[in-house]
């Protein structure tokens, strides 16, 4: 088949997927797959070789990020559950003081939702929101962006959360590579999204806090709540373990049986099950909490996990199939003759999928299909790579509407209607994703 025919495939393909996700109300994982299906036999592929794609794409996909996601969901409960993440935002309010409480809420949703998926940040931390704004730290629409955009910020550039983890691991990006790009990237995007345009729209946008706005100040099991100091330990424990071995690589010889084991200890695999294990002595042993309570939360954050892997999955499906069936490279090949750079191209490619489908995981997912063959021929460093996903994450954010989950998320628990969450939540998301791509379009410059 020509590359147009091949383009024209893509493009059908994610439509059909929109067409089957919103209207007809088909569950994401079927759909995915489906299209999966369709857009394979529909580019010219073997039908005998669909099959074996499909089990690629899933099992390639779900053998990095089934074991991340589990994990990472451990953590994050027995960390929401213990009283860990409460204590850090109620203590970065306290210094920040009510008059500065917007960035406040903006830190504490970006470093609280390190360890958690988006919609179950958004739904643990909210309530810190609305008890600030009914003790007069500001408006509902100051508040609430300004803890939005921390949330969103940490999502889309910062590992161990999901989306990027993902994304680093299918590009073979640098780990402490993409910790360091992540944090250039994510500073001033979550402070022009949130602290800044919360301010000015808030000014032109105005709703009361709603009535279901209550908040939960309950004590936890144990002996209180943990200090900040060890809430914050806690989150920083796999960022020190997984930047360890970046930074000291750089110093030992590839051949060394010290550079395996830092490969070994600095992979995310061996820092999340570390930060899971500490977190259930120090939250759990430590404070009297019994191993029962502890393996029920983690039983708890399973259940929710695992249609979050299923979907990853069979986004991972999808991707491989463009992969596969030559799209990836032909649109690859298209955009090449276009002459801009590879980071440009990846925010591009991701920002479109966003747009037409609305998950953000699956428009990482296939902006890497798309963007792999482009790749290959570069040899690109894990610096470079890192960069790369940086942009990915940036574009699978922007213009965020009404397929997607999030912007159902601000409109419900804030009491906006549809044409004030477009003024407030997605260009929010907008202005993170853009800044974000932008840092990460300056750094490879200088790679």
């Amino acid at each position: 088949m020509s590359d147009l025919s091949l383009i024209i495939t893509a493009l059908g393909s994610i439509v059909l997927l929109l067409f089957l996700v919103m209207k007809v109300r088909l569950h994401a994982v079927v759909a995915l797959i489906l299209v999966s299906m369709i857009a394979g036999l529909f580019s010219g592929m073997n039908p005998a070789d669909i099959a074996a794609t499909i089990q690629k794409g899933m099992g390639g996909t779900l053998g990095f990020v089934a074991v991340v996601v589990a994990l990472g969901a451990m953590f994050g409960k027995v960390m929401e559950e213990t009283g860990a993440l409460d204590q850090i935002a109620h203590t970065l309010l306290h210094r920040f003081g009510e008059k500065n409480a917007n960035w406040a809420m903006t830190f504490t949703g970006f470093i609280c939702a390190l360890p958690l998926f988006f919609d179950v940040a958004v739904v643990l931390l909210i309530g810190i929101a609305f008890a600030v704004v009914r003790k007069g730290g500001g408006s509902v629409i100051k508040i609430g962006i300004a803890l939005l955009a921390g949330i969103a910020t940490c999502q889309a550039f910062l590992i161990p959360a999901p989306g990027p983890i993902l994304v680093a691991s299918q590009l073979n990006a640098d780990f402490g590579y993409m910790i360091l790009f992540g944090l250039l990237a994510s500073i001033p995007a979550m402070i022009l999204g949130g602290p800044i345009w919360g301010s000015f729209i808030a000014q032109h946008v105005h709703v009361e806090l709603p009535e279901h706005a209550q908040f939960d100040g309950t004590d936890r099991e144990g002996q209180g709540i943990p200090s900040f100091k060890i809430a914050i330990a806690l989150i920083g424990l796999p960022l020190f373990m997984i930047g360890l071995k970046t930074i000291a690589a750089r110093f030992v010889g590839e051949e060394t049986a010290l550079h395996d084991w830092l490969e070994f200890i600095g992979h995310p695999f061996t820092a999340i099950m570390v930060a899971c294990l500490v977190s259930f002595y120090v939250l759990g042993v430590r404070r009297g909490v019994s191993n029962e309570k502890i393996m029920a939360i983690c039983s708890s954050a399973l259940q929710p996990a695992g249609i979050i892997i299923l979907v990853t999955g069979a986004g991972g499906v999808f991707k491989q199939v463009l992969i596969d069936s030559g799209v990836g490279e032909a649109l690859g090949n298209y955009l090449a003759g276009s002459g801009l750079p590879v980071v440009v191209l990846a925010f591009i490619l991701a920002a479109a999928v966003r747009v037409i489908q609305g998950s953000a995981t699956v428009a990482m997912l296939t902006a890497c299909g798309l963007i792999i063959p482009m790749l290959d021929p570069l040899g690109l460093s894990g610096a470079q790579l890192a960069a790369v996903t940086i942009a990915i994450g940036g574009g699978s954010i922007v213009l965020s509407h009404v397929n997607d989950s999030g912007f159902w998320l601000a409109n419900r628990f804030f009491g906006l209607t549809e044409i004030q969450t477009l003024k407030t939540w997605t260009v929010m998301e907008t202005i993170i994703g853009t800044t974000g791509a932008v840092v990460a379009m300056i750094i490879s410059i200088f790679l």
